[in-house]
């Protein structure tokens, strides 16, 4: 078969400073220095989880955060409000580690879901459990839902997870599927170990009516252990799928998406990729992170966060929050700089902090 439409478009333009020597302009969103608006929230409720994948995790899980540090529902559920009425906000996903590893995790929806508006309320997970909690978690607002999949193959998968748990992986998608969370996304992140693995993965896809996603390693693992000379990159993965399958007309269905997506075989199936270090799409994030311990972190690479839960404790206004948020924001950083030679890894890694 022939791969059609190798390349992978740079997504908008490069970032421009703003020139304004008296700082943030007067404005109610996330702007920052460059000229980026934040709206689409991640929101990490938990350092624990039912996994242990290499590229994320260390064998024996995160150091525990202890439960007085946690953001409670009603606090979670406050500040999804500050960030949806007052800072123009209107995706917000919950992660973790794993999200549902919270007992309360249907309570953290209901009441993000009811100050929400027009917001929709989605959730990145491995999908253990799933089946048996999604139910409530729908009834609770809970609208999409990402499960994270790397492999189809058992053993590979409990090589690369450290838990032999891929049946139960596979009962939470297609309790997805049965409760109507669909189109129902699966992120594969893409590894040397995988890519051997991604034809018969996008086969089981496109079988299971899933949208499959691909997404480049950055160095968020624990361990430590990813180079950039032993990562593979879109191309590669690309010319190994175009082995198998007819890929073309590549396309956003957003402008400010991440995702690359093929038609597959002539569609309607696609495939998407995920380019984040290779074709990075910092010029136009629109991310804003808000911690398991209540702080705002403005950018995955960027070790500066910003403490609101004092502020929630200490019986601030939310007015002074959304300025502190705000204010946060305005002095994100142009990208992550991982090609540069002076890159230095984040102190936190993906699980800590959160998808």
């Amino acid at each position: 078969m022939t791969t059609v439409g190798l390349g992978i478009p740079r997504i908008g333009s490069p970032l421009r400073h703003i020139p304004d020597a008296a700082g943030r302009p007067d404005v109610d969103g996330l702007i920052d220095r460059f000229g980026r608006v934040a709206r689409d929230l991640r929101v990490s409720i938990t350092e624990k989880c039912s996994l242990r994948c290499t590229y994320c995790m260390p064998e024996q899980g995160l150091p525990a955060i202890a439960r007085d540090d946690l953001l409670t529902p009603t606090e979670i559920g406050r500040l999804v409000e500050i960030a949806v009425r007052d800072l123009g906000v209107h995706d917000i996903r919950f992660t973790g580690g794993e999200p549902l590893m919270r007992p309360d995790l249907a309570e953290i929806i209901a009441r993000s879901s009811a100050v929400a508006g027009d917001a929709s309320i989605s959730m990145t997970t491995n999908g253990i459990g799933l089946d048996k909690r999604v139910d409530e978690l729908v009834a609770a607002g809970l609208t999409r839902v990402n499960i994270s999949l790397d492999t189809v193959d058992r053993d590979h998968f409990a090589r690369l997870t450290r838990r032999d748990r891929l049946p139960a992986v596979l009962a939470g998608i297609e309790a997805a599927k049965r409760a109507g969370l669909t189109p129902l996304k699966i992120n594969a992140v893409l590894m040397r170990d995988t890519l051997d693995g991604s034809i018969a993965l996008l086969s089981w896809a496109i079988e299971n009516g899933c949208r499959l996603r691909f997404i480049e390693q950055m160095p968020l693992d624990a361990d430590e252990a990813w180079v950039r000379e032993n990562m593979v990159d879109a191309a590669e993965l690309l010319d190994v799928l175009g082995s198998r399958f007819t890929l073309t007309a590549p396309h956003r269905e957003d402008p400010s998406a991440p995702a690359e997506e093929w038609l597959v075989d002539g569609g309607p199936a696609t495939v998407g990729i995920i380019a984040s270090v290779t074709r990075s799409f910092c010029d136009d994030c629109d991310r804003t992170r808000l911690t398991a311990e209540g702080t705002i972190r403005s950018c995955l690479f960027g070790d500066d966060e910003t403490d609101l839960r004092g502020m929630l404790r200490s019986g601030v206004e939310d007015v002074e929050i959304a300025d502190r948020w705000r204010a946060a924001m305005w002095h994100k950083q142009a990208g992550h700089r991982i090609a540069s030679p002076d890159f230095v890894r984040p102190e936190r890694s993906m699980g800590a902090i959160g998808g």
